[in-house]
């Protein structure tokens, strides 16, 4: 049985060897350490976040500034998780 300091190095170890060498991870692994290959599109995420947008500007023009305020910041951090999925799925090495 491993401590606790000690399954926290193994797991250190594991996601280094990971990041270093995906294919030895995959052929060692039988395939478990890959990306997985089904991965949401981004749209649906773009979608909300216009309608998130749109929320925002009737509430402002309600004149509820503060939570116009907040449902903008709502719309940009969904925006911005849209983004980072077209990247990441971009980036990935296709198989």
């Amino acid at each position: 049985m491993l401590s606790k300091e000690d399954n926290r190095r193994l797991a250190q170890l594991e996601r280094q060897l990971q990041r270093d060498d995906p294919d030895f991870c995959a052929r060692m692994g039988g395939g478990n350490f890959s990306v997985s290959t089904t991965t949401r599109p981004a749209l649906p995420l773009f979608i909300t976040a216009a309608v998130i947008a749109v929320a925002a500007v009737l509430l402002g023009l309600a004149g509820w500034w503060i939570a116009a305020g907040v449902v903008a910041v709502w719309a940009a951090v969904t925006t911005t998780a849209a983004g980072f999925r077209i990247r990441k799925a971009r980036n990935r090495p296709r198989t």
